[in-house]
């Protein structure tokens, strides 16, 4: 299990909120429409194609929360010195946590869009004062003691 991964067990673990956000569906169009949202960006940075361990999908309302792991469909690891984002200098293999990725969702009709997002941090960057401001409703738990 990676750094960011254990954070988020104990997290949830811990957390005393009673959460009122759900979690959208296996095959439903809202959940395919949020991951695709951020497979855009893991795409861009990670190359193409890119599919997803979930491990957290949150919604209410019109924002979204995802916590996942890329991977190659099959689960195929992804290289990431072989990667647009590495070429580019936007991917950093020594200080990132591998290929996991948390997003901050937004939605617009049924239209999904990852606004915030992260590949491989190694700390919980969305959990801090505008974020937890912003994005209370799916974010509650990681935002607590939070203004």
């Amino acid at each position: 299990m990676r750094f960011f991964e254990y954070i988020l067990m104990a997290l949830f673990l811990s957390s005393p909120v009673a959460a009122d956000y759900y979690e959208p569906e296996r095959g439903t169009v809202e959940r395919k429409s949020m991951l695709d949202a951020v497979r855009a960006h893991a795409e861009e940075q990670l190359g193409a194609p890119v599919e997803f361990i979930v491990y957290d999908l949150r919604a209410k309302g019109s924002m979204g929360f995802a916590a996942l792991h890329a991977q190659r469909p099959g689960g195929g690891a992804i290289d990431f010195y072989a990667t647009p984002g590495f070429t580019l200098g936007s991917i950093e293999p020594e200080s990132m946590d591998g290929t996991s990725m948390q997003a901050l969702l937004r939605r617009s009709g049924d239209t999904w869009v990852a606004v915030h997002w992260a590949i491989g941090p190694t700390d919980v960057w969305f959990a801090y004062g505008p974020f937890c401001r912003r994005y209370r409703a799916v974010i509650e738990d990681y935002c607590a003691g939070v203004n």
